[in-house]
């Protein structure tokens, strides 16, 4: 079987996109391939974090995983910082990653830009996401249009290790589905819709109650057309909308289309709320579930366990390839 990694970060609250973009391919995937999905808390830090909220969201994404249908009994679910190895690979790769390579990584300059002062966590974190790639040998990597450029960074490194090291490296392959990657902003079409964003408004997340995904879907930025039709690149607001609802609702944007023809946006609006909120009530209650029963505590435990054993494996062969003397068992 071939090996996905992937992993999102405990920094904010998860939203409908996480889980159309992310996790439900995480779901397909785990029946066909050795899956090894993470909570990336150690990339989480390489900006400020409260304490109480990083733990916090870290035992949220980690039930959050469970609820959305991964199965502990056929993938991995665990803390990156639970798999030490991550952080000891990730500080060997950054000795062979270039100052230049870092320096082009958009979501840097994105993530820093304005601030006076940046750490040197984010700059370098690159090198880590290529450790926790790596450390796995994984054949598939899911990912989003913004983080490709990770992933090609991911690859000359493994290429670079190999050439000097000798063949061992799998040299990762991008997973991108062909649905569902891309959820944009509610109030910004132009942008992905993100957990990070400050404006509570432009996400829905999936925690939300009802009334408060009605709120944010009824204030949604749309056009003055009032037409309700797809057309990403005249009318990018209306039709993130409609991708919405033709995810959740599992029907065709020509159908969508159908349905609402002749209608302003308000029908179409209060139709989508009650979707959506139809929509994520199953993982909700799942959610809550596998929280009061403490559950998370064990599956963390034992997936940090099967991460371990191959982690460690890979450290061992990647120190003794590099010249490491290490230690005697």
């Amino acid at each position: 079987m071939k090996r996905v990694l992937s992993g999102i970060q405990p920094s904010g609250q998860l939203t409908i996109g996480n889980y159309i973009g992310a996790m439900q391919n995480f779901v397909k995937l785990q029946h066909e391939h050795q899956c090894f999905f993470m909570v990336v808390d150690l990339h989480a830090i390489t900006v400020p974090q409260d304490p109480a909220a990083l733990r916090e969201q870290s035992e949220s994404v980690a039930a959050l995983y469970i609820a959305a249908g991964i199965d502990p009994s056929k993938a991995a679910i665990f803390l990156q910082s639970h798999v030490p190895q991550h952080a000891e690979l990730g500080w060997l790769l950054t000795t062979l990653t270039y100052m230049g390579e870092l320096e082009r990584m958009t979501q840097f300059k994105d993530k820093s830009e304005g601030k006076e002062s940046v750490g040197a966590g984010l700059f370098v974190y690159p090198s880590l996401m290529a450790a926790d790639i790596l450390l796995y040998n994984a054949d598939l990597v899911p990912v989003g249009d913004d983080q490709k450029q990770h992933l090609e960074l991911t690859r000359d490194i493994a290429g670079r290790f190999n050439s000097r090291y000798g063949d061992y490296f799998t040299v990762p392959q991008p997973f991108i589905p062909e649905v569902g990657a891309r959820i944009m902003s509610l109030d910004d079409a132009s942008k992905k819709m993100s957990k990070s964003n400050a404006n509570a408004g432009s996400n829905i997340f999936l925690l939300d109650d009802p009334a408060v995904i009605r709120k944010k879907i009824s204030r949604a930025k749309t056009d003055s057309e009032a037409i309700v039709k797809y057309d990403p690149v005249n009318k990018p607001e209306i039709s993130n909308l409609m991708s919405i609802y033709s995810h959740t609702a599992n029907v065709s944007i020509a159908d969508i289309e159908a349905k609402y023809e002749g209608q302003m946006y308000g029908p179409f609006k209060k139709d989508l709320a009650e979707q959506v909120a139809a929509f994520i009530e199953p993982l909700q209650t799942r959610y809550h579930e596998v929280r009061r029963s403490g559950e998370v505590y064990d599956v963390l435990q034992k997936g940090a366990q099967q991460a371990q054993e191959v982690a460690e494996h890979t450290l061992n062969e990647v120190k003794n390839r590099m010249g490491f003397v290490l230690p005697r068992r």
